[in-house]
């Protein structure tokens, strides 16, 4: 097993306990939905990070190039995949029991922490191509990031709630547009 064989098990486990934490998320909606006052606005960014968990590990794929690895590089793409596991865990509640749950209480009572989390990923990622190549991306995907953090950044000041019930279906769409543009093929593949 090569370098990267080996790290991005780790990784993928990661990138894994993301998205069984959105699924476990979705089945609680479904199994208690007779308790679920449901709000569009997490469900939305629940199914956005669902898409960001499958394309983060789809672009993973154009690390395997680099053979020999710091503990900075493996530290810095370590943390974006972690960023995303708080992501995936904070956006929907845990539904306990028989107790009723409100989506949209959850969400701005945790919409803070959320966009907060979700900004840092945004820079760990441009970092991470610092880290590892030298330069910043392309310029179409700074770009994107850069929406991405200016958009986290006044999600997490205002609690405006047209705000928030447009930005996440924009941001989803957005990122539809992001994958479609840079990462329509897999990288060096």
């Amino acid at each position: 097993m090569d370098e990267f064989g080996y790290l991005s098990v780790l990784l993928s486990i990661i990138i894994g306990l993301a998205m069984t934490q959105l699924l476990f998320g979705f089945r609680g909606m479904v199994l208690s939905r007779a308790r679920v006052t449901t709000y569009a606005p997490p469900i939305t960014w629940a199914v956005s990070l669902m898409l960001i968990a499958v394309q983060s590990w789809w672009a993973m794929f154009g690390l395997r190039e680099l053979k020999t690895w710091t503990f900075l590089q493996f530290a810095v793409v370590l943390a974006q995949t972690v960023l995303l596991y708080m992501m995936a865990g904070l956006v929907l509640p845990d539904f306990p029991g028989d107790r009723p749950t409100n989506l949209r209480v959850h969400y701005y009572e945790h919409r803070r922490v959320f966009f907060s989390v979700a900004v840092v990923s945004a820079l760990i990622s441009l970092a991470k191509d610092l880290v590892i190549s030298g330069h910043l991306p392309a310029a179409p995907n700074v770009g994107f990031h850069v929406f991405y953090i200016v958009a986290g950044v006044s999600a997490a000041v205002t609690a405006r709630e047209w705000y928030h019930r447009l930005l996440a279906p924009v941001m989803l769409a957005m990122f539809c547009v992001y994958i479609a543009v840079l990462f329509t093929r897999l990288p060096g593949g």
